[in-house]
């Protein structure tokens, strides 16, 4: 029996060991904090519930559009008459993480895989040693697979405590609103807590060191993120880089590289991620590491040393959760013989959980801009949506990118609430190589917010023959 052992219990490592049981592998899972690693303990899962609350904030805010009123009082806003209880909402958070790690390590109980509480490390490329409670212990292994994820980076000038700087595995311990948070860092990260502490009535100050909120994402989709933030009275301060960060009694100061200080009752900070990989015998074993320390691998996710493979964060290749589960899988198709497809990051959909929802999948503005391919692209506002208009929702788009000969579907992008749903049929049509008289053909419910996607694959009709053959980026 070919005995696997995985370091790391996150999506990248359990969907893993989940594989290699299924195979009839003898597997052991090392993991030190709880099945499901920080993707269901400290990140996704927790980030995702608190914006979920928020999320429900936001709707009652724009409750009054709709002729929803309370009854009495001054003030007839909905959203001044809910109290959001935070202390609440993160044990509801922490309660849901704990839940699902449970299930987690039910299912791979009943899978028949072994875990080992402990940390691990790599003693050679076949074997791995664990430090545990009761003591170390040694496992050899045919093959091993790294799923060891990544931690928050922090500034040696602003070391997070817990209390007052945080890092976003910190924030659930809050059991008050801050008064105000400073949010440094506007990429995914500090974009969605930014978003959802100021849906729950927080005063919040986002520190950007671009120009524009969301640097890696499609600029059209950065632009309507930042324009709502700014309307709903978020202070942006962009070209702004913090330095340092400081408490002083119940305040925080964070410095800016120009000299100026901004002060605040709290600070996050959202600084990028450092991969878990160093100090477990990686190099001795002859795995080599990229530029930041991320393990190189390929597209089935072999690392340079034989019968090691990894996965997830520690990669560099995609920080997504759907992503490392699908490396650790093709990880074990690969490793024990099984039929397996090479990992492709071109259908690969993501989504940025803010208010509204960025979700995006295949060709980027960035890979279109630089001229890696000629696309013909339509672009309709999410306004003129007859459900939208019904919801009083006012902001976003659907944009969709087509090769302008054949009209096939590589890409597309969805700002609106529910992006992430919306974006299923878009990423089906990049997976499955549709064209964009085909998408248009088939039925959308109306009215319904997927129907202004099927209107722009209509638009995008007289891109899709020979004779209207079109240069790069042609715009409906």
């Amino acid at each position: 029996m070919t005995r696997v052992v995985i370091l790391g219990g996150g999506p990248g490592g359990y969907e893993a060991a989940l594989v290699a049981a299924q195979l009839g592998a003898e597997v052991t899972l090392v993991e030190r904090t709880g099945m499901g690693g920080a993707a269901v303990l400290t990140d996704c899962v927790p980030s995702k519930t608190l914006i979920a609350t928020a999320e429900v904030m936001t709707m009652i805010e724009n409750s009054a559009e709709l002729g929803l009123k309370i009854f009495s009082g001054d003030d007839e806003n909905v959203a001044s008459s809910v109290h959001v209880d935070l202390a609440a909402v993160n044990r509801r958070v922490l309660d849901l993480a704990g839940a699902q790690s449970a299930s987690i390590a039910t299912k791979l109980q009943t899978a028949g895989v072994s875990v080992l509480n402990g940390t691990g490390r790599l003693d050679g490329p076949q074997a791995v040693v664990v430090e545990t409670e009761q003591g170390e212990q040694r496992l050899e292994a045919d093959i091993v697979l790294l799923a060891t994820g990544t931690a928050p980076r922090e500034l040696d000038s602003a070391r997070c405590d817990g209390e007052r700087i945080l890092n976003w595995k910190q924030v659930y311990n809050l059991t008050e609103l801050p008064t105000k948070l400073i949010v440094v860092g506007s990429g995914v990260t500090g974009a969605e807590f930014a978003s959802a502490y100021d849906a729950l009535g927080v005063d919040v100050v986002l520190v950007s060191s671009r120009d524009q909120v969301l640097p890696g994402e499609d600029p059209d989709a950065a632009a309507v993120l930042q324009q709502v933030f700014e309307r709903k009275g978020m202070e942006i301060l962009s070209r702004s880089r913090a330095t340092a960060a400081r408490r002083e009694g119940d305040e925080v100061v964070v410095s800016l590289e120009d000299g100026r200080e901004v002060r605040g009752s709290h600070c996050l900070m959202a600084v990028g991620s450092v991969p878990n990989t160093a100090g477990i015998g990686l190099e001795e074993a002859g795995v080599q590491l990229g530029k930041g320390g991320h393990i190189q691998v390929d597209r089935v996710s072999r690392t340079t040393a034989r019968g090691v493979y990894a996965a997830g964060d520690c990669t560099g290749v995609f920080a997504l959760a759907s992503v490392a589960a699908m490396q650790g899988r093709i990880a074990m198709w690969h490793s024990l013989g099984d039929a397996v497809q090479p990992l492709e990051l071109s259908s690969v959909s993501s989504n940025v959980f803010t208010a509204p929802e960025i979700a995006t999948v295949g060709m980027t503005a960035k890979q279109i801009a630089e001229g890696e391919v000629k696309v013909a692209q339509a672009t309709l506002p999410l306004a003129g949506n007859a459900r939208a208009k019904m919801k009083g929702l006012q902001d976003g788009f659907v944009k969709l990118y087509c090769l302008p000969v054949t009209g096939i579907i590589v890409g597309g992008v969805v700002v609106a609430p529910q992006a992430s749903e919306l974006i299923h049929s878009i990423s089906l049509a990049v997976a499955e190589k549709i064209t964009v008289d085909d998408f248009s053909d088939d039925f959308t419910v109306y009215p319904s917010m997927s129907g202004s996607i099927a209107e722009a694959a209509r638009m995008l009709h007289l891109h899709s023959h020979p004779e209207s053959e079109q240069a790069s980026n042609t715009q409906v």
